[in-house]
């Protein structure tokens, strides 16, 4: 995928130009080592692996011997596990490096998908709420937004953008980014500002002039 590929987007991230007094507050993507572990559960893939080879040798160097323990089983099982590894890790850094996370002033875009780019655009309006999941000790966290019952997502189109083992009310999230709590503060402010800004309405009689909504 070249960075060519999105050229029609009038700023990176964002599908269309925004209007007139909305401004991009933050912008940022997953990092790929976070999203391999968290979402792709690279270590469990790998343990797994490392596991059923350590098993398979000791099971083959009972019955054959070393001789063909070793060669048979723990090398055919150790290249299985370095495939599956980098499958992983593959998958983790296509993923990264094609999302694109932002806030701006009055909603929030997740342009996502290694092989087919979807772009979800979230207002603050539909936001009931979001939660924060820190993810080790470096600052990196997950940001997931839940929204109101009439806003359905799909968690297969999501994922692995999406609050884990959600799938029945699926949220859309900011998986795995850095200084995550310094980001929730953004989009918490941002939405917070956003609802309580007045509104112009027009006045139920003709002629009468506009009312303002809190």
């Amino acid at each position: 995928m070249s960075d060519h590929d999105f050229d029609f987007e009038p700023q990176p991230g964002i599908p269309a130009p925004l209007p007139e007094g909305e401004e991009i507050l933050w912008q940022g993507k997953p990092d790929m080592w976070m999203l391999a572990r968290d979402a792709f559960k690279i270590r469990w893939m790998t343990g797994i692996m490392l596991f059923v080879a350590a098993w398979r040798t000791a099971l083959y160097w009972h019955e054959e011997g070393a001789r063909v323990a070793l060669p048979t089983a723990a090398v055919l099982f150790l290249l299985m596990a370095a495939v599956v590894y980098g499958l992983m890790l593959l998958l983790a850094f296509a993923q990264a490096r094609a999302a694109i996370y932002t806030i701006t002033s009055a909603r929030v875009i997740l342009r996502i998908g290694a092989a087919l780019q979807v772009t979800f655009t979230i207002p603050f309006t539909v936001i009931e709420s979001m939660s924060l999941a820190k993810l080790g000790r470096k600052g990196f966290g997950t940001i997931a937004l839940q929204n109101r019952s009439d806003m359905r997502l799909s968690y297969g189109v999501l994922w692995p953008h999406a609050r884990p083992w959600h799938f029945r009310v699926p949220q859309a999230a900011f998986r795995c980014i850095p200084e995550a709590e310094k980001v929730a503060r953004i989009l918490s402010e941002a939405a917070q500002a956003k609802l309580n800004e007045p509104q112009v309405v027009a006045a139920p009689k003709a002629g009468a002039a506009l009312a303002v909504a809190e």
